[in-house]
């Protein structure tokens, strides 16, 4: 394990030189990069969400594209399209953004549904089919994906089946104001994100990212996580539980925490921790609880406090 604790060290260390103050994001970040999983950052604009991901792809040596969704964009501006060579007398397919091996979509609520599902089948298989023909697409990948969520209007919400596919949701939140005198600073003459260098050979981050899946899972942990699932489903102010996918995730995750803290094996408390990130936005809150202003996080941090850790005892 301390080949992963090393590599995802120098990850964090290395991006925490652009992202002033916010550990516990970068290092979300850096456990969907090695559980080969993507991101969900929602938060209020200027506050380093694109800044983030430049510096996870510079640490790498990743390939990076950026698409800025809006509501006129087509699903070819992000797969690529099939286009008619005249000297040849053939069509060729010119790559889209999304062949990138981190890639970031700003503002994707802003993109048509019809847009947003062009992302679904390159988040879910890790290829794209285009005119028939499916084209692989490179490892590592990583879509990083951002919304806004105060300002609604002219905005597409992501569909279900959209943010099942994000492994984790964060936000980052603003800095201290030790952290903001510290920003000012940092960019005083130049970007701390045009200076930093490679960190990590994608080598690697692959081999990381396959050494994680060995990461020890007890069967009362895995019993733990159905358990919270589970009650997600059957809880009374959701009208939609979380999937199996979102147990997955919480699995995936856990394993990556436990690699990071030094451990080859998951504890309860890597799951307590990533129950949110993991959960939250995967529930459908019913409109009876929404009328009431319920939130998602709220009822993750309830179940946490309901459901017991199997194989645990209540001290007298």
């Amino acid at each position: 394990m301390e080949q992963i604790k090393d590599c995802a060290e120098k990850i964090i260390t290395n991006v925490e030189k652009v992202i002033i103050g916010k550990h516990k994001p970068v290092q979300m970040t850096v456990l969907a990069l090695l559980c080969q999983g993507h991101l969900l950052i929602e938060d209020v604009p200027g506050v380093g969400k694109t800044m983030l991901a430049r510096a996870i792809a510079k640490s790498i040596g990743c390939t990076f594209s950026r698409l800025q969704f809006t509501p006129d964009m087509l699903p070819s501006d992000v797969t690529g399209v099939s286009l008619f060579n005249q000297k040849t007398r053939e069509f060729e397919f010119r790559e889209g953004p999304v062949f990138a091996q981190i890639v970031l979509t700003d503002e994707i609520n802003r993109a048509t549904p019809k847009t947003q599902s062009a992302l679904l089948e390159a988040m879910g298989e890790h290829q794209i089919t285009v005119d028939g023909t499916t084209y692989t697409l490179s490892r590592p990948f990583l879509v990083l994906a951002t919304q806004n969520p105060i300002e609604y209007e002219g905005t597409f919400p992501l569909p279900e089946a959209q943010l099942d596919r994000f492994m984790l949701r964060i936000n980052l939140g603003y800095p201290s104001k030790t952290d903001e005198a510290s920003i000012l600073e940092a960019q005083r003459m130049i970007h701390p994100v045009q200076e930093i260098t490679q960190a990590v050979s994608v080598e690697e981050l692959l081999d990381a990212q396959e050494q994680a899946k060995s990461v020890y899972v007890d069967d009362l942990v895995k019993e733990y996580i159905v358990l919270l699932v589970d009650a997600s489903r059957h809880h009374p102010d959701v009208y939609l539980g979380a999937s199996p996918r979102g147990s997955l995730a919480l699995y995936k995750t856990g394993q990556a925490r436990a690699a990071i803290a030094g451990r080859d094996y998951v504890i309860p408390d890597d799951v307590k921790a990533l129950a949110e990130a993991t959960m939250a936005h995967r529930l459908i809150i019913s409109p009876a609880a929404r009328i009431k202003n319920v939130d998602p996080r709220e009822v993750v941090q309830e179940l946490l406090d309901s459901v017991p850790v199997p194989g645990t005892r209540v001290r007298m």
